[in-house]
């Protein structure tokens, strides 16, 4: 197994019911892991508090995952950041068996494809710098809590612009009178 900085050495805890370890661990990110707006960048760090049980089956591992997400905003597009704090249980087996999704190898966990599950899915799928952000400006794209009497001239509806050109007309003809 490729040793990541998400494996866990779990050697003093196999095959030993009633056994249990805490430990912290201060990964720093490898690979960026995230939905198109917002992720865990390459190299951010994330903090695990990890307590990690022997059972008859396996190593019930209860994590508490902390760190932050950078994105942009999908209503205004400026760059964002997002305090991540997720917590998972999960059961890894010590045989491969059907019912478990995870396993110890060898004499370790890989806790990496379980975090990035439970960072993935409590990212937003649409972030947002503020609840009330309201965007940009549909004509000339500026920011509008930047700018908030920011208006346009209405513009003319183009199945009348027409009339408007004869009223210009009619203002003509009638100065010459």
């Amino acid at each position: 197994m490729i040793k990541t900085p998400y494996t866990v050495d779990v050697r003093d805890l196999m095959h030993r019911p009633g056994e249990m370890r805490e430990r912290v661990i201060d990964v720093t990110v490898p690979e960026e892991f995230g939905n198109a707006m917002i992720g865990v960048k390459t190299g951010s760090a994330l903090r695990i508090d990890l307590r990690m049980e022997s059972l008859h089956d396996g190593i019930l591992v209860s994590a508490e995952v902390d760190g932050t997400a950078a994105g942009e905003c999908g209503r205004c597009l400026i760059d964002i950041e997002q305090a991540v704090q997720v917590e998972f249980q999960e059961l890894f087996a010590y045989s491969s068996d059907e019912a478990f999704e995870y396993e110890v190898h060898e004499d370790t966990i890989d806790l990496e494809p379980v975090i990035r599950d439970a960072v993935v899915l409590s990212l937003p799928f649409q972030p947002v710098c503020q609840e009330d952000c309201l965007g940009l400006c549909p004509v000339c794209g500026v920011r509008l809590l930047d700018n908030p009497g920011h208006e346009h001239e209405t513009p003319i509806d183009p199945r009348w612009a027409t009339l408007g050109d004869l009223a210009g007309l009619e203002g003509q003809s009638g100065q010459e009178n």
